[in-house]
């Protein structure tokens, strides 16, 4: 990277210079290193070694850097340019221009279903010798919805005026679309709280291509912006649903006429319910949004990864669907294409539901075991809970197990002391307890991901969660240390 920085020698403006140096360090973006955070091992070497150099070259770099690496990068990267150029190190005439921007204007061109928005924000340099801006540039981040708001796309453009104008035009006379400016507060919350999503997954998000090679770009341009608006994206986001607000909303639906033909009130409830959970809890409060990915990506992937389904409420469910997506439709004033196309879709996605949606006991498990299991129907946690308690079924020292409880704080001790043949001291059980505790939580997910790893390659049970107690003992209570302690493990410790 330092001998490829000689070519921001021959640039001639700030913008090519930062863009080419948000490509370079785009290059480890999103992804990990053994023994630390990617960023500290991979970007803040860079900065030393550069600093090393002393070279133009890596002074350039370590300019751009200043302005587009994380802050302990930035602060580093800025000691370190500053001696270089104290000591007479030449710089190129732009360098000092580099991340003088002030922002020019906001946009965003949002879909009718609330599925994206495409944010549009405008900037310019200010040359030190006039008031002038020169070099305006515009940063376009789209913002899905779908994937829990995260940013999935970025790019740059010199072609402000002519964007600005494709933008308008395809939105004029489209019932469909919407653009329309927004204020610069605005813009910096919603792309800081999509940019975050987007980091929030622990395996590589679905973004495009050139996302990484702008993330840097787009994050020291945010900062142009000016802060103060603390709520996050959407715009649109709507209050909290209390419990007592999402029953009178499925009250509604179930009153309405759009659900006079389902023939199974009881099954029909419950689904509603699952679809409003849905919208509260993974689309930002907005239970009444349809549309057809939202629709598709409910039924085909979210319910069959999620919910424990009875056989009524499988076969309620897609019809359900279709009549809530009239319901908020009407009350949300969604277009009539809009409509139609939500309501083809759901029928597509009919089809294909009885085979993505494999009810547990197709596989062999007792329903009431599951509902052991599963009191909270979260069917994604059936696999770590059945891990943590393996014996749920028959008699021990005439114990019956099917009468344990895993849930129950006492049950769930009785179980650990089965599950070690009665032969564990108090010390240990209590941190089993507290292993199996975290595993029927969820609590952090990398718990379980550590264990399938470990199971993965083919060691026993009780090994991996003693690798885990370990690993929870050594750490104590900072919840991001085990989580990051967690990711680490690739296989058991030869003296575990």
């Amino acid at each position: 990277m330092v001998q490829a920085a000689r070519e921001l020698l021959a640039v001639r403006s700030p913008l090519d210079a930062e863009l080419m140096v948000s490509d370079m360090i785009g290059a480890w973006w999103g992804r990990r290193v053994r023994g630390g955070d990617v960023e500290q091992v991979l970007g803040e070497g860079l900065v030393d070694y550069a600093a090393k150099a002393g070279t133009p070259a890596s002074l350039t770099l370590l300019i751009c850097l200043a302005y587009l690496g994380t802050a302990r990068q930035g602060a580093k990267a800025e000691g370190a340019a500053l001696a270089m150029m104290e000591s007479g190190v030449a710089r190129p005439g732009w360098a000092d221009r580099v991340g003088a921007v002030k922002p020019t204007g906001g946009y965003v061109s949002r879909d009718a279903y609330g599925d994206q928005d495409t944010v549009i924000c405008t900037f310019a340099y200010r040359p030190s010798a006039s008031e002038q801006p020169i070099d305006r540039h515009a940063l376009v981040m789209v913002v899905d919805y779908n994937m829990n708001g995260m940013a999935r796309d970025a790019w740059v453009s010199s072609q402000v005026d002519k964007l600005l104008e494709q933008a308008r035009a395809e939105a004029a006379g489209n019932p469909m679309l919407l653009f329309e400016e927004i204020q610069p507060e605005q813009a910096r919350a919603l792309l800081e709280s999509a940019m975050k999503a987007t980091m929030e997954p622990k395996t590589p998000p679905p973004v495009s291509d050139s996302y990484s090679a702008y993330h840097a770009f787009a994050r020291a341009r945010l900062k142009a912006l000016p802060p103060g608006r603390k709520r996050p994206a959407p715009l649109h986001i709507e209050a909290p649903y209390s419990r007592e607000r999402r029953a009178m909303l499925a009250a509604e639906f179930l009153a309405s006429d759009a659900a006079e033909h389902l023939s199974d009130p009881s099954a029909a409830s419950r689904c509603a319910d699952h679809i409003i959970d849905y919208g509260c809890e993974r689309d930002f409060n907005r239970p009444l949004r349809v549309s057809p990915t939202k629709c598709e990506t409910f039924l085909l992937d979210w319910l069959p990864r999620k919910v424990m389904l009875s056989v009524a409420e499988q076969e309620a469910m897609p019809h359900v669907l279709s009549a809530w997506v009239r319901f908020a439709a009407r009350r949300t004033g969604l277009p009539e294409q809009g409509l139609k196309a939500t309501l083809d879709a759901v029928w597509e996605a009919t089809g294909k539901f009885p085979e993505a949606y494999r009810d547990p006991t197709s596989f062999g498990i007792d329903r009431p075991l599951l509902e052991r299991l599963l009191p909270d129907c979260d069917l994604s946690a059936l696999a770590r809970r059945a891990f943590a308690f393996p014996y749920l079924q028959g008699t021990h020292n005439g114990v019956d197990l099917d009468r344990l409880n895993p849930a129950d704080e006492a049950d769930r001790r009785t179980l650990l002391e089965i599950d070690h043949g009665g032969l564990i001291d108090q010390e240990h059980l209590a941190w089993h307890e507290e292993i199996a505790t975290r595993l029927w939580d969820g609590d952090p997910p990398q718990l379980w991901e550590a264990a399938q790893r470990l199971l993965d390659l083919g060691h026993d049970r009780h090994d991996v969660l003693h690798v885990l107690i370990e690993i929870a003992e050594r750490i104590g209570g900072d919840p991001d240390e085990l989580a990051s302690a967690l990711d680490d493990i690739a296989d058991i410790p030869d003296e575990i």
